[in-house]
C-alpha cells in the first residue's frame, strides 16, 4: 500500500511529511505504519515501516535522526548522522542529506523551516513540553545555527482536537497559574471536566514568537481511527498499546 503523507503550503520547497499509519506494515493494534520502537510491535518491523519513511524522505536508513522523546523542552542539534538518541523533545540541523524526525499519537509533531537559510526543526509538543517552552527552544536553535526568526514558517501536524481533549480541574489550573489568559483554550465538559484545545494553544506560542508564520493541519488523531494512532483511544478502549505516527523534515537542496 502506498504511503500517506501530509503537507503543508507554509512548508512548500522544504521536504516534509506528516505520514498517517497508511502504508505501514504493522499488524493488530499497530495496524500500519508503526515507526515507534517503543511499541511492542516487532523490531523488524518498526525498522520496515521507518525505512520506507526515510525512502520517501529522499535519505538514507541510518540518516533519519530521532530523539528519546521525554516532554521536555530540550532541543537536540543534529550535525551528522548517528544511531544515538538523547533525551531530548526537538531536533534542529543546517546539514543536506538528514531527516529530522518526532513521533506522536495525539501529541502536537511540529515541523520548522527558514527556507533561507536553509535550517529546519521538528519538535514533538504535548502539553507539557508546549507549556514549558519547546516551541521557543527549537526556534532558538534553530537561530542558533543560522536561522532567521522572522522566516521561519511552522506547522503543527495530526494531534488531538479539542472535542476530544477531556481534561480534569487540576490540568485546567496549571494553565491558568502560568497564565490566566490560558483559559481561553479551555470549554466546559461535562460535570467538572473541560475541554482543551491543544493546537490551538501552540499555534499562539508559535504566533507570539516573531515567526513568520504558523498552521495546523486540523487533523484529529483520535476521530480519524483509519488514519492515525491516538494513545487517549487506546486508553479508552484498554488497548495494551498504540502505534506512533511519524512526522519527518530535512534541509532543502
Amino acid at each position: 500500500m502506498t504511503l500517506e503523507i501530509i503537507t503543508d503550503d507554509l512548508l512548500d520547497g522544504v521536504p516534509h511529511g506528516f505520514f498517517t499509519r497508511k502504508g505501514g506494515a504493522s499488524a493488530g493494534v499497530y495496524a500500519g505504519l508503526n515507526c515507534g520502537f517503543g511499541s511492542s510491535d516487532q523490531h523488524e518491523i518498526v525498522a520496515h515501516n521507518r525505512t520506507r519513511v526515510a525512502t520517501a524522505m529522499g535519505v538514507a536508513p541510518d540518516h533519519l535522526m530521532g530523539v528519546h522523546q521525554i516532554h521536555s523542552a530540550d532541543v537536540v542539534t543534529v550535525t551528522e548522522a548517528t544511531p544515538d538518541k538523547p533525551k531530548a523533545d526537538a531536533l534542529v540541523t543546517n546539514v543536506p542529506g538528514l531527516a529530522l524526525s518526532i513521533l506522536t499519537a495525539d501529541c502536537q509533531p511540529v515541523l520548522f523551516a527558514d527556507p533561507v537559510a536553509k535550517v529546519v526543526g521538528a519538535a514533538h509538543a504535548g502539553w507539557t513540553g508546549a507549556l514549558n517552552g519547546v516551541l521557543e527552544a527549537t526556534i532558538s536553535a534553530m537561530e542558533a545555527i543560522g536561522a532567521d526568526r522572522a522566516n521561519i514558517n511552522a506547522v503543527i501536524g495530526p494531534s488531538i482536537s479539542q472535542a476530544a481533549y477531556e481534561v480534569g480541574p487540576e490540568f485546567f489550573d496549571t494553565f491558568l497559574a502560568e497564565d490566566p489568559l490560558y483559559a481561553r483554550f479551555f470549554a466546559q465538559g461535562a460535570g467538572d471536566k473541560m475541554q482543551f484545545d491543544l493546537p490551538a494553544f501552540g499555534l499562539m506560542r508559535l504566533r507570539g514568537h516573531g515567526i513568520g508564520a504558523a498552521a495546523w493541519t486540523r487533523h484529529c488523531t483520535y476521530a480519524d481511527e483509519a488514519r492515525f494512532y491516538s494513545y487517549r483511544r487506546t486508553c479508552h478502549r484498554k488497548e495494551a498499546d498504540y502505534g506512533r505516527l511519524i512526522a519527518a523534515i530535512s534541509c532543502p537542496t
